[in-house]
């Protein structure tokens, strides 16, 4: 019988806690404008709304995100005041 590997974690904690916030390579987002780090945003929503979702940006030759992000950028642009 071969003989095991040691055990291996999953993941490695980083060593403080500034180095738990990454520092993230500007990506360029569907507008052609670089974003200094992106946000994962979680909802609920129902089944057949995310189905006509998908369908329409099928339709439109987006992705679902990319289209998302543009109508949320559209609703809520930056404020004079607001941090970016």
């Amino acid at each position: 019988m071969t003989q095991r590997s040691p055990k291996r974690a999953f993941i490695a904690r980083p060593a403080g806690p500034e180095r738990w916030i990454k520092t993230l390579e500007p990506r360029s987002d569907g507008n052609g404008e670089a974003a200094a780090f992106t946000a994962r945003l979680t909802i609920d929503i129902t089944p057949a709304l995310c189905g006509r979702i998908k369908i329409i940006a099928f339709q439109r030759g987006l992705t679902v995100a990319d289209m998302l992000r543009d109508l949320l950028a559209r609703e809520f642009p930056p404020a004079g005041g607001d941090l970016p």
